[in-house]
């Protein structure tokens, strides 16, 4: 894709994801090419759509897609599925004659649960809007691809929090100033931004297993801190159902513990690097 291609899906998608959300929005992105886009041009269209999802607050079993998406490993042994689905879980849920098929695919969750995203629905046991529902345990899943899009998700709703937050103290006088006037306001927003860019460099760079984790645990981070002091430049205001973030703050929390929560995979990492004797270097700067 282009630039202009880029510019033009970007705009596509905003007005999509404005008035659709759940099923109604997977449908819609049905029928813009979202199978053929993500087969054809996965770098591009994965942090793409899935930071918009975060940007707009907009839901969409996606994620299915992407992990069934991930190809297995090159010269693997068939009769090998440690850390991958076996080949009649990984094709459920795939398009056949243009008609997806209908499959659940088991995905873990934080302190060793496992929960299922259905592609109907609205709301489970986990949020009010995500359709996420605990299951018994299943089989292992390629994560890399899946962290990386929660990653991009992360990155865009820790985005749509300080755009909230940038709003409120804009727009707000405290002693005759503008909030955005006071240095304690500024460094607590500084302290987000700075957060929310670190995270989407790290994703841009990953691409291996470990990399993948890395950056879905800088993500989540980085949404946490920006949930915590969003909600604290925001006042009494960011606490009340009446305001957007709250679905924001909530969001983060139940992303984060999908596929691994930040805690977690910095414990995960850190055994790997122990393991290794050394840190593998993720990038030439």
């Amino acid at each position: 894709m282009d630039v202009d291609e880029v510019a033009l899906l970007t705009t596509t998608l905003l007005k999509t994801m404005t008035t659709a959300t759940g099923p109604e929005l997977a449908a819609a992105l049905d029928d813009l090419g979202w199978p053929d886009m993500l087969a054809g041009y996965p770098d591009v269209v994965v942090p793409l759509v899935f930071r918009l999802l975060g940007e707009t607050g907009a839901h969409a079993p996606l994620l299915n897609d992407v992990i069934r998406a991930d190809p297995p490993p090159p010269l693997a042994p068939p009769q090998r599925t440690e850390g991958r689905l076996p080949n009649a879980q990984r094709n459920e849920g795939r398009l056949h004659n243009g008609r997806r098929t209908e499959g659940v695919l088991r995905l873990p969750y934080a302190g060793g649960a496992w929960v299922v995203w259905e592609r109907e629905g609205h709301g489970g046991g986990l949020d009010q809007e995500l359709p996420l529902r605990r299951v018994a345990a299943g089989s292992a899943v390629p994560l890399a691809a899946g962290r990386r899009a929660l990653g991009w998700w992360l990155v865009g709703t820790g985005r749509a929090m300080l755009a909230l937050a940038r709003r409120h103290v804009l727009d707000r006088t405290q002693f005759g100033r503008p909030l955005a006037s006071f240095q304690a306001v500024r460094h607590r927003l500084a302290e987000a931004h700075v957060a929310v860019e670190g995270a989407e460099a790290t994703l841009a760079l990953a691409s291996d297993d470990l990399g993948s984790l890395l950056a879905k645990a800088a993500a989540g981070a980085a949404a946490l801190t920006a949930a915590r002091h969003c909600q604290q430049v925001l006042g009494g205001i960011g606490f009340t159902a009446e305001h957007a973030l709250h679905r924001h703050v909530r969001r983060a929390l139940v992303l984060d513990g999908l596929l691994g929560s930040t805690r977690e995979l910095t414990r995960e990492a850190g055994t790997l690097v122990r393991e290794r004797g050394s840190a593998p270097r993720l990038t030439h700067l």
